[in-house]
């Protein structure tokens, strides 16, 4: 099969498009609007941008059927902060009932029965339960296209970080406790589970 992408429609590319790039790691984002109202949301299109000073970025899309913007997205431009929550597999329930499209007056975290715990800089809370909080201020952000189905990049610089003593050891995290979920196709997530390592090559000068 091969797809011209200048003259197809995105539906049917990005049912391709999100089972190809796999696993993708989920920030469970929590942002507060300037009326105070609490959101929390999980995004797989999520990654680091570099580790000096930390910076990472997710990516809210549209709405498919009108193009509207994710309250997420509006509340992290609006008060210029958000909060990355890592999922664990003990989570993943609570992760998934905060993608329902809500009205944006619900506060999800009462939604699925999360604690609400106070941050040390931003204004919007961290999931209690959660292992790994980060919290973060906007550096940047991209509209890449206000279609429907369109969407942007939220660039944020990690602040102040919160991290669970059991899930750490000599300064690195321990999968086997932390058990961090990731986001497959369609109604598909993956364990972290079976690994392997491998040795950088040397440089051959």
């Amino acid at each position: 099969m091969e797809m011209d992408l200048r003259n197809e429609g995105w539906q049917s590319f990005y049912r391709i498009l999100s089972g190809a790039v796999v696993p993708r790691p989920i920030a469970w984002v929590s942002t507060v609007s300037g009326k105070g109202v609490v959101n929390l949301a999980p995004y797989s299109f999520f990654n680091l941008v570099c580790a000096q000073p930390p910076h990472l970025l997710w990516c809210p899309g549209r709405l498919g059927r009108d193009g509207r913007t994710k309250d997420s997205y509006e509340n992290a431009r609006q008060t210029g902060q958000f909060v990355v929550n890592f999922v664990t597999e003990s989570l993943a329930e609570q992760m998934n009932f905060t993608s329902a499209e809500v009205e944006s007056d619900i506060d999800e975290f009462e939604l699925a029965g999360l604690t609400a715990a106070p941050c040390k800089i931003v204004s919007a809370p961290r999931v209690a339960e959660s292992p790994i909080n980060l919290e973060c201020e906007v550096t940047q952000i991209v509209d890449v296209s206000t279609q429907p189905g369109g969407g942007s990049v939220v660039i944020g610089r990690v602040v102040y970080a919160h991290v669970q003593d059991d899930v750490l050891a000599d300064g690195k995290l321990r999968t086997e406790v932390y058990r961090p979920i990731g986001r497959a196709g369609g109604r598909d997530y993956v364990r972290l589970t079976d690994t392997f390592s491998m040795n950088r090559p040397l440089v051959v000068k």
